[in-house]
């Protein structure tokens, strides 16, 4: 893999604080606010319906630093989920019946207690899913993880910007796209994708640019004849996302002049329908150190739960926590624009 840029955090960027990525998109003007876009659909105060979906983020180590990373992650980071975190975080499955866990980080694999979490979980009886990058497998530490997915029945949702090379290692760094490739191929090989197989292989895509996400039912089709004609590649689905106005996407789009376009351009896209299926609805993030968000994007903001509600896993309580009002801000209208975004990909379809 080819030079690895440092991330915001080692250049002591101004955007490596959650606080100046929340003060830069404060003054942004817009026609209307979230909040009031809400009113208009009869969704405000947005509400959790429930939680279906436990994300884990186990830190921000990565072994990539990609150009659009919205966690800042990269081999400069330190952030590694505790041992007494990630034991509250299995006290509390094995105390709930929220029925799927979702694994990221950075790459989650870099866990030192990854596989075990993972054992656990899925001795629970609970859906597994992994958020891998896919050149964490051809790592010497990693080569096993195919054939252990397998075993557990991890659903895999592999992150790939594009089914060419040049677009993939502009995103990504040189040499990733054929990495990526030799990682598909191995998981291919013991059944991810295939059909029957029961095992799941699916593909997160996100644009190189300030633009909103081409039309995922189309572009799953082009993936899918493109990598099985180019590479002899199966999987799943294709789920595509709408880049956030968060950190290293942040930082690009002040440099290129590109933040109030963008914004607006979200806030015209922004479908009531897509609102009333965000992921936050549905979903708990727990950050590295217990802290507890309505989704993976205020948690790289630090934007907690809301006032009176715990704010770590020790103070986990389920009551107070499923039906609780999210936490928003003009960011939000990255999951709204359009067919919507979520973790899952578009969210009307």
């Amino acid at each position: 893999m080819g030079r690895i840029l440092p991330t915001l955090h080692k250049r002591r960027a101004p955007l490596a604080s959650a606080a100046d990525q929340r003060a830069t998109l404060a003054p942004v003007p817009l026609r209307r606010s979230f909040a009031e876009c809400l009113r208009g659909a009869d969704l405000f105060p947005l509400t959790a319906t429930d939680i279906e979906i436990f994300q884990i983020n186990l830190g921000k180590k990565c072994n990539q630093t990609c150009r659009h990373c919205h966690v800042d992650a990269g081999p400069d980071r330190t952030e590694v989920m505790p041992r007494e975190v990630l034991d509250e975080c299995l006290a509390v499955l094995a105390n709930s019946d929220i029925p799927r866990v979702d694994i990221t980080g950075g790459a989650p694999e870099l866990h030192p207690d990854f596989c075990e979490l993972v054992e656990q979980v899925a001795a629970m009886g609970k859906d597994v899913m992994d958020r891998c990058n896919l050149t964490i497998l051809l790592l010497p530490n990693y080569a096993h993880l195919p054939e252990f997915f397998a075993k557990h029945k991890v659903e895999v949702i592999g992150s790939l910007p594009y089914y060419r090379e040049k677009q993939t290692d502009v995103q990504r760094g040189a040499g990733v796209f054929k990495e990526s490739i030799e990682a598909l191929t191995r998981l291919n090989a013991v059944g991810y994708g295939m059909p029957g197989s029961g095992l799941v292989l699916n593909l997160v895509t996100n644009p190189v640019g300030a633009f909103l996400p081409g039309n995922q039912a189309s572009l799953e089709l082009q993936w899918k004849r493109e990598l099985e004609r180019r590479y002899g590649i199966l999987f799943n689905n294709l789920f595509t996302i709408t880049n956030m106005p968060i950190s290293r996407f942040l930082d690009w789009l002040q440099e290129t002049n590109n933040l109030e376009g963008y914004m607006a351009r979200l806030l015209d896209a922004f479908n009531p329908g897509a609102a009333q299926g965000v992921m936050c609805r549905n979903t708990l993030s727990v950050g590295w150190d217990g802290r507890l968000y309505d989704c993976d994007f205020n948690q790289m903001l630090e934007l907690g739960l809301g006032p009176g509600l715990p704010e770590s896993i020790f103070d986990f309580d389920l009551e107070k926590i499923r039906n609780r009002k999210i936490v928003i801000g003009s960011h939000c209208f990255g999951c709204t624009a359009g067919a919507g975004s979520s973790c899952g990909g578009v969210i009307v379809a």
